[in-house]
């Protein structure tokens, strides 16, 4: 296969939300976890802007029993704009909501087995065409965001990318862990893929960090692919198969990362985000010394 047809543009996104959320209950009880706000804006919207900047043009949720409000957030919303245009207010607000009918796509993943799973459900929307893949528990934080620092990379070299980041050495059996090549800048040559390792096995400390450009071939090895760690069909082991067949490099994000799967982190990402908006920052500041008091 010729180099080329490594470097087709990337058009589409997966977006696997099909999880219960389990950690935030019972917040989470009635409300899906991608619409927990962090400030003002919902955990998915992040992604979505995110994708946006980078030239996405298609948006495909993965989504399970009760996530319909995640598209429901994307949908017009006639009785609130009226309301609003009635009362005087701008509708600005509403403005990263909205996606060109046609262009949001939602598949169901029926039973939760895993990130490998719920990416090969979108297999037949994605079809042949290379894929971005945004898990929007983590928050990538930073101008230009993630998902473009990755688009410039893969205009450079082509293939397939993951972002990641560093991390203290004692920590890396909570993630997957990249084998690195050679190095050039932020992008780094894979070599090899292992999904949480015991810390003495890590091949190193960079690790994947929730932002992927795939191939459409992983989709054909994700078919086959066993349950792996904690039981389910991991997408580190479909990745793993294309290194050494087609062209794999990281990307070290140059922005922070806020872990909002945990409670902590997404704290820790609404304190942060709220510090640096000027409309707030003075003010959550001042709320934050008082606290420490």
């Amino acid at each position: 296969m010729s180099d080329m047809n490594f470097r087709k543009p990337v058009r589409k996104a997966v977006f696997p939300v099909a999880g219960l959320g389990t950690r935030f209950l019972p917040a989470t009880k009635a409300i899906p976890k991608e619409l927990l706000p962090v400030v003002d804006r919902p955990l998915i919207q992040y992604a979505v802007d995110e994708a946006r900047e980078a030239g996405i043009e298609e948006f495909v949720f993965v989504t399970g029993r009760g996530k319909t409000a995640i598209v429901e957030h994307f949908d017009t919303a006639y009785e609130l704009e009226a309301t609003m245009t009635g009362r005087g207010k701008s509708l600005d607000p509403l403005e990263p909501t909205r996606i060109q009918p046609g262009n949001l796509v939602t598949v169901r993943q029926q039973v939760p087995m895993g990130l490998g799973h719920a990416v090969w459900c979108a297999r037949a929307v994605v079809g042949n065409e290379p894929f971005a893949i945004f898990l929007p528990d983590e928050l990538m934080y930073g101008s230009p965001g993630c998902m473009k620092q990755m688009i410039e990379a893969y205009n450079e070299v082509g293939g397939n990318l993951v972002s990641v980041l560093e991390v203290p050495h004692e920590e890396v059996s909570s993630y997957g862990v990249i084998a690195p090549g050679e190095s050039r800048g932020a992008l780094t040559e894979v070599k090899g893929l292992v999904e949480k390792p015991k810390v003495e096995d890590a091949p190193s400390n960079k690790i994947v960090s929730g932002r992927y450009i795939l191939q459409p071939e992983v989709m054909g090895l994700l078919e086959t692919q066993g349950k792996g760690a904690g039981g389910e069909i991991q997408l580190t082991d479909s990745m793993a198969k294309l290194i050494g067949q087609q062209p794999f490099h990281a990307v070290t994000f140059n922005g922070r990362r806020f872990d909002c799967g945990s409670k902590v982190g997404f704290v820790e990402a609404t304190l942060a985000i709220a510090l640096d908006r000027p409309d707030m920052r003075d003010e959550v500041r001042a709320i934050a010394q008082k606290l420490l008091g």
